[in-house]
């Protein structure tokens, strides 16, 4: 994590050091600890908003999900429905078409 953020702040080895002495200097080396414990502490804070935030989506993004499964088998329902019911009359129709031109043709002996 931390070399991605060197690497987007473009700073290398020396530059990190020069940083780190300058923090040193500037809060004291008894208070460091407590800075990276205070550091420490707040991202274990924003991880965990970070993972709230996350399943509060997921349980909201599964029910939108679930509705949407509803409907998807609703619609294949009603497909599966209309495709038998076209299918009987085709099959209707051909018979009816079959029986008329057998009719024609036994009138035309």
């Amino acid at each position: 994590m931390f070399n991605s953020i060197f690497l987007f702040l473009n700073l290398g080895g020396s530059e990190v050091f020069i940083i780190v002495i300058v923090i040193i200097l500037f809060f004291g080396s008894d208070k460091l600890p407590g800075i990276a414990k205070g550091i420490g502490k707040g991202i274990r804070e924003i991880n965990n908003a970070k993972d709230q935030i996350q399943s509060k989506i997921q349980k909201g993004t599964e029910e939108f999900t679930n509705e949407i499964k509803k409907h998807t088998s609703e619609i294949q329902t009603d497909i599966a429905e209309a495709t038998t019911s076209f299918q009987n009359q085709i099959e209707d129709a051909s018979k009816t078409i079959k029986e008329e031109g057998d009719s024609i043709s036994d009138t035309m002996k």
